[in-house]
């Protein structure tokens, strides 16, 4: 079949001052546009909630459209915009006291979008197709970074007719991947993207993470965590039980048996530990009984994140396909787990049977890295030091005049420019002005 480029015609609109009363007529006169809803906002910030009509396939219009979600906040036409690229569910920022930290200090117009296939971006939701039949549905074959990439570019050319300055592009963790990713495919839709703890895997089960938590932290620290691990290995018998109750108290199912989910929580749990940036105090110690080694878990390893109901199972398949993943070193478990490895767990556990077809293919991670190679375009990265994920950031190879990398020392996951320190907080407000002028 004949395959042409499909994106939805683009309104020229006249650039006119916008108010916030004439907000409405001006964003329903745009092409795409299906509904256009206001929004409470603490902040006094004009707030939108507009559903916008995309290709499932931008290369192919036969395969039908989606309503894709969008959190609009106004500041006014003659600021400039931020793209938010959220990785999966948009639903927080419907939260009356939503912020985004970029938006806030560009003092700029924000556009948070649904990642699609997330939330109420999902055609296979619109479509009311049920879930455990979806999963052998074609529409999953179009979950991939390129037609989400066009999702956000199709926004940034109509939206454009409205906010006619600076646009840049941001994101956190898989929303930081997407805003890399989108800039990869679309240079120069925006003047800037700033990705926050966005990881850039080569493989599913990369390597490079175990690597990384033999060596994060205090050899101290990382005694306790595999001391907790090997105690509660130990204790087995008494909190197998413990997570069977809970799991069906939620209507959790799993694909594998729950000896295996329990495994899995141990190996996750320094992973989870590091990422959040948790303090040593709520690692249990070697005298801790079962019921206080099972609240430690649970509470940093969700047995959610391992089941048939997870929310994730859209990430799961994109990192399946393309944009990758951990793995899990059990040599220090020996004789605990109940199989030898957990190479493939993603695979065997966290996708559905009928998504088993899906392999990997590197060719993402290296037109990202052939970018990064050829591209000196304004473009910014901020890591925390102890986040298992920064085993995997953006490496910038050679000198770059605009490109900027930022490790937060001891920072974890929630690494931020208002959490940095001063001397780092000023050189990137500084950047972030000069590419704002």
């Amino acid at each position: 079949m004949k395959r042409t480029l499909f994106i939805l015609p683009i309104l020229l609109i006249a650039i006119l001052p916008v108010w916030s009363d004439e907000l409405d007529d001006v964003l329903r006169a745009l092409p795409g546009v299906a509904s256009v809803e206001p929004l409470e906002s603490t902040d006094g910030i004009a707030k939108r909630i507009v559903m916008f009509e995309q290709a499932v396939d931008p290369h192919d219009s036969q395969q039908g459209t989606f309503l894709q979600r969008i959190v609009l906040k106004h500041r006014g036409v003659d600021r400039p915009t931020v793209i938010v690229t959220e990785g999966y569910s948009n639903e927080y920022a419907l939260h009356p006291r939503y912020t985004e930290e970029l938006s806030d200090l560009l003092e700029a117009n924000t556009l948070m979008v649904e990642h699609r296939f997330n939330g109420a971006s999902s055609p296979v939701v619109q479509r009311k197709i049920d879930m455990e039949k979806a999963y052998s549905s074609m529409l999953w074959e179009y979950l991939t970074v390129e037609n989400s990439a066009y999702d956000y570019h199709n926004i940034r050319l109509t939206f454009g007719t409205v906010y006619p300055r600076k646009w840049f592009s941001t994101g956190i963790s898989k929303g930081g991947q997407t805003a890399l990713f989108y800039r990869v495919f679309f240079p120069d839709d925006v003047t800037a993207n700033v990705s926050y703890v966005a990881p850039l895997n080569k493989a599913l089960e990369d390597g490079r993470h175990e690597k990384f938590l033999r060596q994060v932290g205090s050899e101290e620290v990382r005694e306790k965590l595999l001391a907790y691990q090997l105690t509660t290995l130990r204790h087995r018998a008494e909190i197998v039980p413990m997570l069977d109750e809970f799991v069906r108290s939620r209507n959790y199912s799993f694909r594998v048996p729950l000896d295996e989910v329990f495994d899995l929580m141990v190996l996750e749990y320094p992973f989870a530990f590091w990422q959040w940036g948790d303090d040593e105090s709520t690692i249990p110690g070697d005298d801790a009984d079962a019921g206080a080694l099972w609240e430690s878990l649970r509470e940093k390893c969700e047995p959610n994140y391992f089941s048939r109901n997870t929310p994730y199972t859209p990430f799961n398949v994109q990192a399946m396909r393309e944009i990758g993943y951990y793995g899990y070193d059990t040599k220090p478990f020996e004789g605990l787990l109940v199989r030898p490895t957990y190479e493939g767990y993603m695979r065997r556990v966290m996708i559905q049977d009928d998504l088993d077809y899906i392999e990997f293919k590197g060719d993402l991670y290296e037109r990202c890295q052939q970018f990064l190679r050829e591209s000196d375009i304004p473009a910014m990265f901020i890591y925390g030091e102890v986040d298992p994920w920064s085993a995997t950031r953006v490496v910038l190879p050679g000198k770059k005049k605009n490109m900027y990398v930022f490790v937060q020392p001891g920072g974890s996951h929630r690494a931020r420019v208002g959490n940095m320190p001063d001397d780092m907080k000023k050189k990137i407000l500084r950047i972030l002005k000069k590419w704002a002028k």
